[in-house]
Protein backbone atom coordinates (compact mmCIF):
# COMPACT_ATOMS: atom_id res chain seq x y z
CA UNK A 1 0.00 0.00 0.00
CA UNK A 2 1.38 3.38 -0.99
CA UNK A 3 1.84 6.14 1.58
CA UNK A 4 1.19 8.73 -1.15
CA UNK A 5 4.13 10.73 0.19
CA UNK A 6 4.63 13.00 -2.84
CA UNK A 7 1.00 12.79 -3.96
CA UNK A 8 -0.12 14.18 -0.57
CA UNK A 9 1.68 17.46 -1.19
CA UNK A 10 0.04 17.99 -4.59
CA UNK A 11 -3.31 16.30 -3.91
CA UNK A 12 -5.40 19.37 -3.13
CA UNK A 13 -4.08 21.26 -6.13
CA UNK A 14 -4.91 18.36 -8.44
CA UNK A 15 -8.42 17.83 -7.04
CA UNK A 16 -9.69 21.41 -7.13
CA UNK A 17 -12.51 20.17 -9.38
CA UNK A 18 -13.99 18.23 -6.44
CA UNK A 19 -16.80 20.19 -4.78
CA UNK A 20 -16.35 18.93 -1.21
CA UNK A 21 -19.19 21.04 0.16
CA UNK A 22 -21.60 19.54 -2.37
CA UNK A 23 -20.33 16.01 -1.73
CA UNK A 24 -20.66 16.42 2.03
CA UNK A 25 -24.22 17.69 1.57
CA UNK A 26 -25.00 14.65 -0.57
CA UNK A 27 -23.67 12.22 2.05
CA UNK A 28 -25.47 14.18 4.78
CA UNK A 29 -28.72 13.68 2.88
CA UNK A 30 -28.11 9.92 2.68
CA UNK A 31 -27.22 9.70 6.37
CA UNK A 32 -30.40 11.53 7.36
CA UNK A 33 -32.46 9.25 5.13
CA UNK A 34 -31.01 5.87 6.08
CA UNK A 35 -29.33 6.16 9.50
CA UNK A 36 -31.58 5.36 12.48
CA UNK A 37 -29.02 5.15 15.30
CA UNK A 38 -29.80 8.69 16.39
CA UNK A 39 -26.29 10.08 16.90
CA UNK A 40 -23.79 12.33 15.14
CA UNK A 41 -20.54 10.35 15.51
CA UNK A 42 -19.10 10.15 11.98
CA UNK A 43 -15.94 8.47 10.71
CA UNK A 44 -14.34 9.73 7.51
CA UNK A 45 -12.48 6.59 6.46
CA UNK A 46 -9.48 7.20 4.17
CA UNK A 47 -9.94 10.89 4.86
CA UNK A 48 -6.86 11.98 2.91
CA UNK A 49 -6.08 15.67 3.39
CA UNK A 50 -9.24 16.23 5.41
CA UNK A 51 -11.28 18.38 3.03
CA UNK A 52 -14.43 16.26 3.44
CA UNK A 53 -13.84 15.88 7.18
CA UNK A 54 -13.83 19.67 7.52
CA UNK A 55 -17.16 19.92 5.73
CA UNK A 56 -18.75 17.25 7.93
CA UNK A 57 -17.44 18.99 11.03
CA UNK A 58 -18.94 22.31 9.90
CA UNK A 59 -22.32 20.50 9.62
CA UNK A 60 -22.19 19.55 13.30
CA UNK A 61 -20.92 15.98 13.09
CA UNK A 62 -18.40 14.71 15.64
CA UNK A 63 -15.73 13.62 13.16
CA UNK A 64 -12.85 11.19 13.32
CA UNK A 65 -10.69 11.07 10.20
CA UNK A 66 -8.72 7.90 9.55
CA UNK A 67 -5.99 7.51 6.95
CA UNK A 68 -2.97 5.26 6.40
CA UNK A 69 -0.77 8.06 5.07
CA UNK A 70 1.04 10.24 7.60
CA UNK A 71 1.74 12.72 4.81
CA UNK A 72 -1.96 13.06 3.96
CA UNK A 73 -2.82 13.50 7.64
CA UNK A 74 -0.16 16.18 7.98
CA UNK A 75 -2.00 18.19 5.31
CA UNK A 76 -5.29 17.51 7.14
CA UNK A 77 -3.85 18.78 10.42
CA UNK A 78 -2.82 22.01 8.72
CA UNK A 79 -6.46 22.53 7.70
CA UNK A 80 -7.62 21.74 11.22
CA UNK A 81 -5.21 24.35 12.58
CA UNK A 82 -6.53 26.94 10.14
CA UNK A 83 -10.22 26.19 10.70
CA UNK A 84 -10.12 25.58 14.45
CA UNK A 85 -12.22 22.43 14.06
CA UNK A 86 -12.15 19.67 16.68
CA UNK A 87 -11.71 16.79 14.22
CA UNK A 88 -9.64 13.93 15.58
CA UNK A 89 -7.24 12.41 13.05
CA UNK A 90 -5.84 8.90 13.45
CA UNK A 91 -3.23 7.10 11.34
CA UNK A 92 -4.56 3.58 10.81
CA UNK A 93 -4.89 0.93 8.11
CA UNK A 94 -8.52 0.95 6.98
CA UNK A 95 -8.55 -2.86 6.83
CA UNK A 96 -7.86 -3.06 10.57
CA UNK A 97 -8.99 0.28 12.04
CA UNK A 98 -10.23 0.52 15.63
CA UNK A 99 -12.48 3.02 17.39
CA UNK A 100 -13.38 3.84 20.97
CA UNK A 101 -17.13 3.37 20.81
CA UNK A 102 -19.28 2.78 17.76
CA UNK A 103 -20.03 5.31 15.04
CA UNK A 104 -23.39 6.34 13.63
CA UNK A 105 -22.01 6.75 10.12
CA UNK A 106 -18.84 5.64 8.39
CA UNK A 107 -18.13 7.38 5.09
CA UNK A 108 -15.48 6.25 2.61
CA UNK A 109 -15.42 8.57 -0.39
CA UNK A 110 -13.57 9.39 -3.60
CA UNK A 111 -12.97 5.76 -4.65
CA UNK A 112 -10.78 5.10 -1.60
CA UNK A 113 -12.14 1.53 -1.48
CA UNK A 114 -10.58 0.96 -4.90
CA UNK A 115 -7.13 1.82 -3.54
CA UNK A 116 -7.03 -1.30 -1.40
CA UNK A 117 -4.62 -3.99 -2.54
CA UNK A 118 -7.11 -6.83 -3.05
CA UNK A 119 -10.75 -7.82 -2.92
CA UNK A 120 -9.97 -9.55 0.37
CA UNK A 121 -8.84 -6.20 1.81
CA UNK A 122 -12.19 -4.72 0.77
CA UNK A 123 -13.89 -7.57 2.64
CA UNK A 124 -11.81 -6.85 5.75
CA UNK A 125 -12.66 -3.15 5.60
CA UNK A 126 -16.37 -3.89 5.30
CA UNK A 127 -16.19 -6.23 8.29
CA UNK A 128 -14.42 -3.57 10.37
CA UNK A 129 -17.05 -1.01 9.42
CA UNK A 130 -19.81 -3.37 10.57
CA UNK A 131 -17.99 -4.04 13.85
CA UNK A 132 -17.66 -0.35 14.72
CA UNK A 133 -21.14 0.87 13.81
CA UNK A 134 -24.07 1.41 16.13
CA UNK A 135 -27.17 -0.66 15.40
CA UNK A 136 -29.02 1.39 12.82
CA UNK A 137 -25.78 3.03 11.71
CA UNK A 138 -24.75 3.25 8.07
CA UNK A 139 -21.66 2.53 6.02
CA UNK A 140 -21.77 4.68 2.88
CA UNK A 141 -19.01 4.49 0.31
CA UNK A 142 -18.39 4.99 -3.37
CA UNK A 143 -16.41 2.78 -5.70
CA UNK A 144 -15.21 3.07 -9.25
CA UNK A 145 -16.81 0.40 -11.42
CA UNK A 146 -15.23 -2.33 -13.48
CA UNK A 147 -16.62 -0.49 -16.53
CA UNK A 148 -14.70 2.67 -15.62
CA UNK A 149 -11.46 0.76 -15.12
CA UNK A 150 -11.79 -1.11 -18.40
CA UNK A 151 -13.19 1.60 -20.65
CA UNK A 152 -12.23 4.97 -19.15
CA UNK A 153 -9.00 4.58 -17.21
CA UNK A 154 -7.69 1.54 -19.12
CA UNK A 155 -4.21 1.95 -20.58
CA UNK A 156 -4.70 5.68 -21.04
CA UNK A 157 -2.50 8.64 -20.16
CA UNK A 158 -3.59 11.99 -18.74
CA UNK A 159 -1.93 15.33 -18.09
CA UNK A 160 -2.81 17.76 -15.29
CA UNK A 161 -1.32 21.17 -14.79
CA UNK A 162 -1.78 24.06 -12.39
CA UNK A 163 0.32 26.92 -11.06
CA UNK A 164 2.03 24.57 -8.64
CA UNK A 165 2.91 21.49 -10.67
CA UNK A 166 2.75 19.61 -13.97
CA UNK A 167 1.57 16.00 -13.58
CA UNK A 168 1.88 13.18 -16.13
CA UNK A 169 -0.48 10.28 -15.33
CA UNK A 170 0.01 6.86 -16.99
CA UNK A 171 -2.29 3.86 -16.51
CA UNK A 172 -1.80 0.16 -17.18
CA UNK A 173 -4.89 -2.08 -17.08
CA UNK A 174 -5.04 -5.75 -16.04
CA UNK A 175 -8.12 -7.99 -16.07
CA UNK A 176 -7.18 -9.41 -12.66
CA UNK A 177 -9.56 -7.62 -10.24
CA UNK A 178 -9.92 -5.02 -13.02
CA UNK A 179 -6.69 -3.56 -11.73
CA UNK A 180 -5.25 -0.28 -12.98
CA UNK A 181 -1.61 0.38 -12.10
CA UNK A 182 -1.05 4.12 -11.96
CA UNK A 183 2.24 5.98 -12.36
CA UNK A 184 2.39 9.67 -11.55
CA UNK A 185 5.30 11.95 -12.39
CA UNK A 186 5.26 15.43 -10.88
CA UNK A 187 7.38 18.24 -12.29
CA UNK A 188 7.77 21.33 -10.12
CA UNK A 189 9.82 24.39 -11.07
CA UNK A 190 12.45 25.22 -8.48
CA UNK A 191 14.06 28.57 -7.63
CA UNK A 192 16.72 28.11 -10.33
CA UNK A 193 14.06 27.77 -13.02
CA UNK A 194 14.71 24.07 -13.51
CA UNK A 195 12.23 21.31 -12.75
CA UNK A 196 12.37 18.84 -9.87
CA UNK A 197 10.77 15.48 -10.61
CA UNK A 198 8.88 13.33 -8.09
CA UNK A 199 7.18 10.01 -8.79
CA UNK A 200 4.37 8.03 -7.16
CA UNK A 201 3.09 4.57 -8.10
CA UNK A 202 -0.06 2.88 -6.83
CA UNK A 203 -2.91 0.67 -8.00
CA UNK A 204 -6.69 0.62 -7.95
CA UNK A 205 -8.91 -2.44 -8.23
CA UNK A 206 -12.59 -2.63 -9.16
CA UNK A 207 -14.34 -5.83 -8.10
CA UNK A 208 -17.75 -6.42 -9.62
CA UNK A 209 -20.76 -5.05 -7.72
CA UNK A 210 -21.94 -8.58 -6.96
CA UNK A 211 -18.67 -9.28 -5.15
CA UNK A 212 -18.92 -6.18 -2.98
CA UNK A 213 -22.60 -6.90 -2.22
CA UNK A 214 -21.64 -10.41 -1.09
CA UNK A 215 -19.05 -8.98 1.30
CA UNK A 216 -21.64 -6.59 2.74
CA UNK A 217 -24.29 -9.27 3.25
CA UNK A 218 -21.83 -11.77 4.73
CA UNK A 219 -20.63 -9.11 7.19
CA UNK A 220 -24.22 -8.68 8.39
CA UNK A 221 -25.25 -5.50 6.57
CA UNK A 222 -28.55 -4.92 4.85
CA UNK A 223 -28.01 -3.20 1.50
CA UNK A 224 -30.29 -0.18 1.47
CA UNK A 225 -29.48 1.17 -2.00
CA UNK A 226 -27.08 1.48 -4.92
CA UNK A 227 -26.99 4.84 -6.69
CA UNK A 228 -25.24 6.20 -9.71
CA UNK A 229 -22.51 8.67 -8.82
CA UNK A 230 -23.63 11.50 -6.48
CA UNK A 231 -27.30 11.05 -7.27
CA UNK A 232 -30.32 8.97 -6.36
CA UNK A 233 -30.54 7.61 -9.89
CA UNK A 234 -30.35 3.86 -10.47
CA UNK A 235 -27.07 2.27 -11.50
CA UNK A 236 -26.75 1.47 -15.21
CA UNK A 237 -24.31 -0.49 -17.35
CA UNK A 238 -22.10 2.53 -17.98
CA UNK A 239 -22.05 3.87 -14.43
CA UNK A 240 -18.52 4.93 -13.57
CA UNK A 241 -18.94 5.22 -9.81
CA UNK A 242 -21.49 3.52 -7.56
CA UNK A 243 -22.68 4.76 -4.19
CA UNK A 244 -23.29 1.89 -1.75
CA UNK A 245 -25.53 2.42 1.29
CA UNK A 246 -25.37 -0.38 3.85
CA UNK A 247 -27.04 -0.46 7.27
CA UNK A 248 -26.27 -2.40 10.43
Amino acid sequence: MSNYSDFAFYYDGLTKNVDYKKRAAYFDMLIKKYCTSGGSYLVDLACGTGSLSEEFSSMGYDVIGIDYSEEMLSEALNKKFDSGSDIQYVCQDMTAFELYGNADAIICALDSINHLASADDIRKTIERAYLFLQKGGVFIFDANTAYKHREILGDNAFVFENDQVFCAWQNSYSEEDNRVDISLDFFEKNDSGKYDRYSEDFSEIAPETETIDKFLINAGFSIEAHFDEDSTDPVHEKSQRIIYIAKK
